[in-house]
């Protein structure tokens, strides 16, 4: 009898749990995105930082009115004197820190969250592009916003971690105007290197997609203008005003061609047939295309970026040393341009920014004709790091016995819990993998592969526990272990919007309350946490999902991949650990790196095995890295070992929590179940 009631009852309790889903929803869907921007304080005086500077202007150029904005100051009232740096329409707020929502008090601003709560939007290259998205949402006609996301709407989409160009604007020079600016005076001789460095990529020709149209127009503007300069002058008009008339020429063809990609209805679009002649020319004896704006021929994000932090610098050096502006011909050249776009004079001054020419003769401006020296050495440092590897000559047997000769030999744990699997059959199937688009094979794998992270977090775990994984994709790890976990907060951390919203997809059908979203990199995530997870990360995404959980003194549970894409980068030599430095040089290193990705299913036996010695070896590297912090790492293998290629798994326990673990005979199913 009991059990015919029970029935009823449990019906009943799931519809009323979706009711309730369903009205927070509807809720929700009625309030707008928050945008969190900074203020902080300089002399006891509020001010925006560079990077509020230039999500304020995004937001006054494409005229959005999609989010309320919180300016996020440690003082209260401490706004008021910011008004005329603020956009008339945009409809603000003043709250403190300590109010902030937790995932935004977890994550670098400016920041989004969206009407659920639940999805928060961290770091400014991030931040710049949900708002041009929220923009088109509003009015898709708007073509000069969309032109904004560049060639395949990929302007600064890449991270900066991987990307020079992204790291150089989004960090490089925000942070080298900042500088300068806490103290104009002495910084004026010695100019910032990133800015050096924009000022030579200023004065590069510039490739864009199809540009060979307008290389003929040019060539062919050229050519008529010489005609027109021979039959009017005879040769009367000096070489320097031939060669400033030309430049003119070429300067308008490109400027124009720029704006035309804006659909600015006065600028007429290039149209007009080259004749037979310059279509006979090679490609290779074309003109070059100069630079208009940062990313070559049209106005994108990166211009946007960069707009508020030039027009500070160079206001600044006008007022401190006028003189070191000769030095900067390309940057003033773009600085003007910039000003003829539509709407960005009106949106600067919406901001508070007053757009003008410095005071220096632009079109006498001496072309540089070397680099700086230091702008000079940075670009041949960069150059170095992008120059491929000479190819390796031999296999990785040397450097194995190398190692061996040392006393270096991969070494596995057991894994404590080989038999262990999450209860698939009974799981909703919003959370199986076979529910996805991936093949059945495929599924079966990942299925083992979860069953691996999660018997290993599962030891770390306790109740209150904040757990992040970390590169989460579309959520695979992450919304197990929410399910798994329900005592836990977990906390999904992607740059790749596409992946997480369908992740929140997906945990909203199951009903999930303790879980969270972040699309940011991982420098833009700054809350504390307990244990961080990452499937398959992959290069040095591993290496940078082990620092953050050290910083964070959290333990980890990390399953690498991708060896072959491991490489020094920004943060990270290798090899990682004193030993290991001691005795392989970076070339050595690498040889273990591309033979570790050596461990394909279709190889000979023989083959697999030395690639798995190979990831052995240069996972004891970062193991051996990470316990001089007081590490306890193992590195084992995942069980079954056919459930992928790349089947290590580094779990590693912070000074003040080894005592934490579990014994492997309380495995037999999930702590918290």
């Amino acid at each position: 009898m009991m059990n015919v009631l029970k029935q009823p009852v449990c019906v009943l309790i799931a519809f009323l749990k979706l009711l309730l889903f369903t009205v927070r929803h509807m809720d929700v869907k009625q309030q707008h995105p928050s945008l969190y921007l900074e203020v902080c304080s300089q002399s006891e005086e509020p001010c925006l930082p560079l990077h509020t500077s230039i999500a304020l202007f995004l937001i006054s150029y494409c005229k959005c009115k999609s989010f309320k904005v919180f300016l996020v100051s440690t003082k209260p009232d401490s706004t008021r004197s910011l008004r005329s740096q603020l956009p008339e329409s945009l409809d603000v707020c003043e709250t403190q820190t300590e109010s902030l929502p937790q995932l935004v008090r977890g994550c670098r601003l400016p920041a989004v969250l969206d009407e659920t709560g639940r999805l928060c939007r961290a770091g400014l290259a991030v931040v710049l592009r949900h708002i041009i998205n929220k923009s088109l949402e509003d009015d898709p006609s708007r073509n000069d916003v969309q032109a904004l996301l560049g060639f395949k709407k990929t302007c600064l989409k890449a991270c900066a971690e991987v990307s020079k160009w992204t790291r150089l604007c989004e960090i490089g020079i925000p942070s080298a105007v900042k500088e300068h600016l806490q103290n104009p005076t002495n910084q004026y001789q010695q100019l910032p290197l990133p800015i050096l460095t924009l000022e030579q990529r200023l004065a590069e020709p510039v490739k864009v997609h199809n540009d060979d149209k307008i290389r003929r127009q040019k060539l062919q503007e050229q050519r008529h203008n010489e005609k027109s300069e021979s039959a009017e002058g005879q040769g009367g008009t000096d070489k320097e005003s031939k060669s400033a008339q030309s430049s003119q020429v070429c300067d308008g063809l490109e400027l124009r061609a720029a704006l035309a990609k804006l659909s600015v209805n006065p600028v007429p679009a290039l149209t007009t047939r080259e004749n037979s002649e310059i279509r006979k020319v090679k490609t290779t004896d074309l003109p070059p295309l100069e630079h208009v704006f940062a990313e070559g021929l049209y106005f994108t994000l990166t211009d946007v970026v960069l707009l508020p932090c030039i027009h500070k610098y160079l206001r600044s050096l006008e007022a401190h040393a006028a003189s070191a502006l000769h030095r900067l011909p390309h940057l003033l050249r773009w600085y003007r341009r910039v000003q003829e776009v539509p709407g960005v004079l009106q949106a600067a001054m919406a901001c508070g920014m007053a757009l003008s020419i410095p005071q220096v003769s632009t079109s006498s401006l001496p072309e540089p004709s070397a680099p700086d020296n230091a702008s000079s050495l940075l670009v041949q440092e960069e150059n170095q790091e992008t120059i491929k590897q000479p190819p390796f000559v031999g296999g990785p047997r040397p450097t194995m016995t190398k190692l061996k000769e040392s006393g270096i030999e991969a070494v596995f744990t057991p894994h404590p819990c080989p038999a262990w699997t999450l209860p698939w059959e009974s799981l909703p199937g919003a959370i199986n993998p076979t529910e996805g688009k991936m093949s059945n094979i495929r599924a079966v794998r990942k299925r083992q592969q979860l069953n691996n992270l999660v018997a290993m977090v599962a030891r770390l775990a306790r109740p209150g526990y904040t757990v992040v994984d970390f590169c989460s994709g579309t959520g695979h790890v992450g919304i197990v272990l929410a399910h798994t976990l329900p005592d836990c907060q977990v906390i999904l951390i992607e740059n790749k919007e596409e992946s997480l919203v369908r992740a929140q997809t997906r945990s909203a059908e199951l009903g999930l309350t303790n879980i969270g979203f972040i699309q940011a990199n991982l420098d833009y995530f700054t809350g504390a946490f307990h244990i961080g997870v990452a499937l398959h990360a992959c290069g040095v995404a591993t290496d940078m999902v082990m620092e953050h959980c050290i910083l964070a003194q959290a333990a980890f549970v990390v399953s690498p991949c991708c060896y072959g894409f491991i490489q020094n980068a920004v943060k990270f030599t290798f090899p990682k650990s004193k030993r290991f430095q001691e005795t392989l040089t970076y070339k050595e290193h690498m040889i273990l790196c591309r033979f570790a990705d050596q461990t394909a299913v279709q190889l000979p036996p023989e083959r697999r095995l030395i690639g798995k010695q190979c990831m052995g070896l240069v996972d004891l590297d970062r193991s051996w890295a990470a316990e001089t912090h007081g590490y306890s790492v193992q590195v084992m293998t995942m069980e079954p070992e056919s459930c992928s290629p790349k089947n290590n798994m580094l779990v590693g326990r912070p000074p003040q929590r080894r005592g934490l673990e579990v014994g492997a005979g309380q495995l037999e199913a999930p702590v918290h179940n």
